[in-house]
């Protein structure tokens, strides 16, 4: 039994089998298999081969015909080599030998071959190196993409165990089949942990040596609420976390009880919970858990999840069924926020250096004005069809806003010329996730509707630590002294200048930082869906008074351990109910 830490990003307790997916551009741990498995790993490699060769059969065919003879005869060199048993003969030793998968076999074998050609002084050896790492990549390709087929017709729960996930690859999980997942990399706030919340898959990210200890079949326990992973646990592990999901069940169903109940402080002050959503169907099951309505739309999910750039239809087609689930309800549509993730860093020839420095967010939109036509010009026609609010994220400058509403209004002659309906009146704020907008507060709120804090980038860039970054998620810390000066800004600004005031980040779904918010002068809070239940909880107990008393007491202390044990005393002390259960370290 190992038993290994890392962050909890999605809640849930699960006990499952691991499913290992390796990515063939990274380092192949070297995982064991049992004796009766070797006949299979060795068919697998025959198979990854043959279809190795098949495709660049097709690419020489393909090659000959577009450029010639000449240019197509590198693909039959690669033939040649795949088909040499000098290279192929070490994998398969290497199986037997070693009683490895295919995939670390494969790797394995071309390593080695590289290092030799690495090794040699004549410097046109190195392209024999570039032709191995090609040839290596395709191999192992084919067999990660067999090995990740076989995910739809496992009669098990499947844990799902990789280095670390595009937010697309966690969307495709069949929740049939997929019960969890577990990676090396990643931070609390990442688009792949904020799509495990939406689905309501446990998660645990950031795990150290997770890839290198785990795998496939062995029993595996993923604990989402403290951030523990257990691979091939004992007998009584087991029953201590079978005893733990059976609690967790019964505080669910009496959190299911709140879910109906008015969201309003024990001195009568309402307190507006809305949810945080990827999906326009996740808008259900915030409406279930007591929510009333969405706070933050995540539209770059669109492109994030998608195989291609998302049409005008599709956008309308999204934010239209939002507009329909949510049945006049509050609902915030916050356009794309790309430019730091994977898919748009693909796009460009050069990827940034530092992306979330670079160009994302209402700066990428702003260069790329048909794509964020498009976008506007969905929403706009969505608004037609029932109330919403547009948001703009990550606004550092004055010019930003105005430009994004100059645009908005662009489109808006656009669509009046064309006779599309669409509401001229819908309301247009900002997103205040950066010092730079916090400290300019009072002069965005009188040129924004209201303001959404986003704590996520907020805190990242006023603390400068990569909210990504599991190597640095312990400085990643929202009750840091110059987060709560900033957020108190933020709020005295929306009050002076009369603009409603909200929090979207993750941090407004920890019943703890709810409380410090609540006392700073907020009175709306949007999280996940599965945290809106236990957010009620906490605003039925509380009064407002208790909740600036806290908020002028933390204000005070001058590091964010103090500030987070004394609100963490606190709330104890006030709604004890509400931490009962399982938290912290065994």
């Amino acid at each position: 039994m190992e038993s290994l830490k890392g962050i909890a990003v999605s809640p849930g307790i699960v006990i499952g089998r691991v499913f290992v997916l390796d990515d063939e551009y990274r380092r192949i741990p070297k995982r064991l298999v049992r004796p009766d498995q070797i006949p299979l790993e060795h068919d697998r490699l025959w198979k990854s081969l043959g279809a190795s060769i098949a495709q660049l059969n097709a690419l020489r065919e393909r090659t000959r015909a577009q450029l010639g003879e000449e240019a197509s005869k590198i693909f039959g060199v690669h033939i040649g080599m795949l088909s040499d048993a000098s290279l192929t003969k070490p994998m398969h030793e290497h199986i037997d030998r070693e009683k490895v998968t295919a995939e670390y076999a494969v790797w394995k074998g071309f390593e080695d071959l590289i290092q030799v050609f690495a090794n040699l002084p004549d410097p046109t050896f190195q392209t024999k190196v570039d032709d191995l790492r090609d040839l290596s990549s395709r191999v192992i390709r084919q067999l990660i993409g067999e090995h990740a087929s076989r995910l739809g017709q496992l009669d098990t729960h499947a844990v799902i165990v990789a280095k670390d996930l595009t937010p697309s690859q966690a969307a495709a999980f069949d929740r049939r089949h997929v019960t969890a997942f577990a990676t090396d990399l990643g931070g609390k706030t990442s688009h792949t942990a904020i799509v495990a919340r939406a689905l309501g898959i446990p998660a645990v990210v950031g795990v150290s040596r997770l890839t290198d200890a785990a795998s496939d079949g062995v029993p595996i326990i993923i604990d989402g609420d403290r951030g523990i992973v257990v691979i091939d646990p004992d007998e009584k592990t087991i029953d201590d976390y079978e005893g733990y999901i059976e609690a967790r069940k019964t505080v669910q169903i009496s959190l299911s009880e709140i879910a109906g109940l008015p969201s309003v402080t024990a001195d009568g002050v309402p307190i507006t919970l809305l949810g945080n959503i990827e999906f326009p169907d996740e808008i259900t099951s915030v409406l279930k858990m007591g929510g009333s309505g969405v706070g933050l739309y995540r539209t770059e999910f669109l492109y994030l999840t998608g195989n291609q750039r998302p049409t005008e239809e599709v956008h309308f087609n999204a934010y239209k069924r939002a507009v329909e689930l949510s049945a006049g309800r509050e609902l915030t549509i916050r356009t794309m926020d790309l430019g730091a993730d994977k898919y748009t860093q693909e796009q460009i020839e050069e990827p940034e250096r530092n992306p979330f420095l670079g160009l994302r967010s209402i700066r990428y939109c702003l260069q790329s004005l048909p794509m964020f036509k498009t976008q506007l010009r969905a929403i706009l026609r969505a608004s037609a069809l029932g109330p919403m609010k547009i948001m703009f994220p990550l606004v550092t400058n004055i010019q930003e806003l105005r430009q994004g509403k100059y645009l908005l209004n662009d489109v808006m002659e656009d669509l009046e010329e064309e006779g599309i309906p669409f509401n001229r009146q819908v309301p247009v704020g900002m997103m205040v996730e950066v010092p730079a907008a916090a400290l300019m507060a009072n002069m965005f709120a009188r040129e924004s509707a209201f303001f959404s804090i986003g704590t996520n980038d907020l805190v990242q860039y006023t603390l400068a630590v990569d909210r990504t970054n599991e190597r640095v998620a312990n400085m990643y810390n929202p009750f840091h002294p110059a987060v709560i000066a900033l957020l108190k800004d933020i709020a005295r600004a929306g009050k002076r200048n009369s603009i409603p005031v909200s929090c979207c980040g993750e941090s407004a779904g920890d019943p703890e930082f709810a409380l410090l918010l609540i006392g700073l002068g907020l009175r709306t809070l949007s999280a996940t869906a599965s945290s809106i239940p236990t957010l009620k909880r906490v605003v039925r107990k509380v009064t407002i008074q208790k909740c600036e008393r806290l908020a002028q007491k933390a204000a005070s202390l001058d590091s964010d351990a103090a500030v987070a044990a004394f609100v963490r005393d606190q709330a104890r002390k006030i709604i004890p109910e509400a931490f009962d259960g399982r938290t912290g370290e065994r």
